[in-house]
């Protein structure tokens, strides 16, 4: 009963642990992968579109395997993410919006446009 009252006022508390958990192997990553990692977080806070919590700690997560497994290889960052960061972060980004607000306004444009196409032919 207690745990329901406190997750209803501050969330989900497991997604809490995660998202530490998360921050802590970011923190272990070497520094320049480190400092990638926590430049793609940054703008995928500040670009939205994700709102879901579980969604949110799935892509971080999955970021840090990436990053943790390219140091662990010693990949060059720019063959992860490229010559273009702010592309490879709204691809990578793609895979886990469903259910953001963006991808609801995408679907709206896309049936608007669908139904203006049936008017127009019809």
């Amino acid at each position: 009963m207690t745990r329901n009252i406190i997750e209803l006022v501050v969330g989900d508390l497991s997604d809490k642990k995660k998202w530490r958990e998360y921050k802590a192997r970011v923190k272990a990553l070497p520094g320049g992968y480190r400092t990638a990692v926590e430049g793609i977080e940054k703008y995928l806070m500040y670009s939205g579109g994700i709102t879901s919590g579980p969604q949110i700690v799935a892509m971080v997560n999955d970021l840090a395997d990436l990053f943790e497994r390219a140091a662990a290889d010693g990949t060059p960052i720019r063959s992860i993410v490229g010559s273009d960061p702010v592309e490879f972060v709204d691809a990578f980004v793609a895979n886990y919006s469903d259910g953001g607000w963006l991808a609801k306004h995408q679907q709206k444009l896309n049936e608007a446009i669908d139904k203006a196409a049936g008017e127009q032919d019809g």
